[in-house]
């Protein structure tokens, strides 16, 4: 395993701006830092006192403790997922040079003998099949016994496993990581920065005939799953559906072949999460806080799921920014940027606790700021100092007024006390577009 270590320059924040001049000089390294200095060693940089959630309590260090035996340069997919294994839980640092491709050889590697997509659309078309039974009792030996396989041999191989005390860094502008799906389960202290992350491509999607009333296409894999995790920290990273948009993917059976799950799922438990500076784009079901309305799931998730998004780009996206059930989930300073494609950004879902506050919005012409929250369940939320195309909106208010059957309750019940500096919400377009994402860290 190649090991080395790798400097570079510690992040500038402004503690405040006065106008856009202040957020220029900021964002040029002359204005003034919000923190004190920080190590220049990007790899060793800890999650800042009181930036968000995963700041609570014992704070979030990753492997900024790591000894020269558990630092990695990887370049490929075999040798990432071996730095991971190596050493258990003690601290690492894994830095990610370059782009790692998790399916470099295509789908067909993953394919089990005899697996036959025509053939799979021939057996299960709904005008010989139907839509009133689903598959789960179909052989091993037929089409979609077939599937199953081919789809846990791709599950087996771009599943990555992050161990406690870990943190997975990339080197300079241009690190990412391609076609995985990386695992972050039951385990603590955990950073994430500064990569490129292209969401996997489920090459054998299942076909539910009895999922609503056209049947449809389910898909597995999440680009970043905190799964009954604590203190976890993603910064300046890209999740984006990259070479394979959903605008691109074909239909079968009436329905879009649909090839993506989310980009990053919060659930079971998981507590203590910050995401900052990332950009979220180009996917349909971006963010998942709580999977499950279900009482079961909720006995592990009442209490927890909380989660804190400030400064990050969310760009051309479907729903889901995020879909939140039980959390206490604070969300600030981040910009919104829809496309006629758009659906809504805030799911208030079951015994959520939203605080959506100091938020610039940019929607297209006749789309209605009514439309950036939906209403799942009876919950209130805290929505304050928004703006949309640069004018100051009540989102409840407008919400209630156009979509009286689904009025939402103002009041979240809690005040958020974990952020670092927050700007008024009409800079923050200039300031998340210009340092949100993968490449911009310094």
């Amino acid at each position: 395993m190649n090991r080395s270590t790798w400097h570079g320059h510690a992040i500038v924040r402004a503690a405040s701006l006065a106008g856009c001049t202040a957020l220029v000089l900021a964002l040029t390294g002359t204005g003034a830092q919000a923190h004190a200095p920080r190590s220049r060693d990007l790899a060793r940089q800890t999650l800042p006192a009181n930036d968000g959630w995963a700041s609570h309590g014992t704070g979030t260090t990753g492997g900024a403790a790591a000894d020269a035996e558990h630092v990695y340069t990887v370049t490929t997919w075999a040798g990432f997922k071996a730095a991971l294994a190596d050493g258990g839980s003690a601290p690492k640092i894994i830095k990610v040079k370059g782009t790692i491709d998790a399916v470099s050889q295509g789908c067909e590697a993953f394919a089990a003998p005899g697996y036959d997509f025509g053939a799979y659309l021939e057996k299960y078309a709904p005008e010989t099949w139907g839509l009133e039974q689903d598959l789960s009792a179909e052989p091993d030996d037929s089409p979609e016994g077939l599937r199953r396989t081919s789809a846990a041999n791709q599950d087996k191989a771009i599943k990555a496993n992050v161990p406690a005390n870990t943190t997975i860094i990339g080197v300079g502008r241009n690190a990412g990581i391609k076609g995985a799906s990386l695992q972050i389960r039951g385990v603590d202290n955990v950073i994430v920065r500064n990569l490129t992350l292209e969401s996997p491509v489920d090459c054998f999607p299942q076909w539910d005939p009895t999922d609503g009333s056209k049947g449809n296409w389910n898909s597995e894999y999440d680009t970043a799953v905190v799964y009954g995790s604590t203190h976890v920290w993603l910064d300046h990273n890209t999740f984006t559906d990259g070479e394979h948009p959903d605008s691109e993917a074909p239909t079968h059976f009436g329905m879009l072949y649909q090839q993506h799950d989310g980009e990053l799922d919060i659930v079971r438990g998981a507590d203590y999460v910050t995401a900052s500076w990332n950009v979220f784009t180009e996917h349909d079901k971006t963010i998942l806080i709580g999977n499950s309305d279900s009482e079961s799931t909720a006995v592990g998730d009442r209490g927890k799921l909380k989660a804190t998004f400030h400064h990050n780009l969310f760009s051309n996206l479907v729903e889901r920014a995020p879909r939140v059930r039980f959390g206490q989930v604070d969300v600030y300073n981040n910009h919104f940027v829809a496309d006629e494609s758009y659906s809504y950004s805030f799911g208030i879902g079951k015994e959520s606790r939203l605080v959506a506050e100091h938020n610039a919005f940019t929607l297209p012409a006749g789309v209605s700021p009514a439309k950036v929250l939906k209403k799942w369940s009876e919950s209130p939320l805290t929505a304050a100092h928004n703006r949309v195309n640069g004018k100051r909106v009540d989102l409840i208010a407008v919400h209630n007024a156009e979509i009286p059957a689904e009025t939402l309750q103002s009041g979240a019940g809690w005040t958020p006390t974990l952020r670092t500096a927050v700007h008024p919400a009409q800079v923050v377009p200039a300031l998340v577009d210009h340092r949100a994402g993968a490449g911009r860290l310094r």
